[in-house]
Parts: C-alpha cells; structure tokens; sequence
C-alpha cells in the first residue's frame, strides 16, 4: 500500500511538470524572453537597402556607375553571345515578349492595363545597348501601383539583375539587336 502511494505521488509530481512544460511549450502562457534580436533595427526584404560602398566593385565585375548615364556594351555581339542572349530570351522574357519580340507572349493576355513591349519597333530599337541593359537590370517601375502596394513594382517589367549576371545581361541586349524589322517591311 505504501508502493502504490509514492508511486502515485510520484505520476502526480511528474502530471503536474509534463503540464507546465506542456503550458510554456505550446504558449499558453507566454513568457516574453528580451533576446537581442528584438531591441535592433530590422529591415523587410529589400526594404532601404544599404548604398553600395564607396570605391567598391561587385565580384562579378562593375556593371555600370550609378550617376555616370548608360553604359557602353563591353561585350561584342558575336554568334556566341547572340545564341547565350537566346537561350536567356527564351527562360526569362520570351512569355511576355513572346518568341519574336512583338510583345504577344503568353503572359500578355493575362496584362491588362500595361501590354509588354514590342521590342521589334522602332522606339525600342533606337535606345542604345546601355538604355536596354538598364532597362533589364532594373526593370520598369510603376508608381501607380494600386493592387499590390507593398510590391514596388506592379504587372510592370520585373528587374532581372537577380536572376542574370552583368554578362548574361549583355547577352540579351546583343540578342534583342536581332529583333529588329529590316528595313522595308
């Protein structure tokens, strides 16, 4: 008799620690622990990034200086760099632009208010190779961005400088020269 009551003595003390562990586990009682995580600044993604330090260089190579107006193309527009600019077109812009540049992607339904460029004609054309790297790099933003406000562009052109290096950048740009309408048509 006496076995039987220690050891209900002993499920009860251990009842009663299982239940309070059980309490702070699952937040029942919360226990609010001051950490310095807590009491620092904080920043969203991408929220007031940090300036680029001064005199400093990306480790893929400088793409351009803020500033300084477009870049000139370092990259010569051969078979090589056309067939990469391709490939890249064809993963990262050819569903809105579409297969040939006239902006009749398969995305392009879908974009009501703003249809994506036709980047056969003229106006895109007549930009220089470091307008149309930027325009990549950065993307277009839209300041009237009613349906998402949190995201700093809306349905607009994303900015691709995450997704491509400064070269595959250059790639594109030396593929979009071969979009061009030839003269006559």
């Amino acid at each position: 008799m006496r076995l039987f009551k220690q050891l209900v003595i002993v499920f009860a003390v251990l009842g009663v620690l299982v239940g309070a562990l059980m309490i702070f586990a699952y937040d029942v009682i919360k226990i609010d622990w001051v950490v310095f995580m807590e009491i620092q600044d904080s920043y969203t993604t991408q929220e007031n990034p940090l300036p680029v330090p001064a005199q400093s260089i990306p480790v893929e190579g400088p793409a351009y200086i803020p500033g300084e107006g477009a870049p000139a193309n370092p990259v010569p527009a051969d078979e090589t760099s056309i067939a990469r600019g391709a490939e890249l077109y064809a993963i990262h812009c050819q569903m809105c632009h579409g297969g040939v540049g006239k902006g009749n992607g398969t995305i392009s339904a879908f974009l009501v208010k703003k249809k994506p460029a036709d980047l056969t004609a003229e106006l895109v054309q007549s930009k220089s190779d470091g307008s149309l790297f930027l325009t990549i790099s950065n993307g277009i933003f839209n300041p009237n961005n009613s349906l998402f406000p949190e995201v700093e562009f809306s349905g607009q052109m994303p900015p691709l400088n995450e997704n491509l290096t400064v070269r595959e950048r250059w790639d594109v740009v030396n593929y979009l020269r071969t979009l061009a309408v030839p003269e006559g048509q």
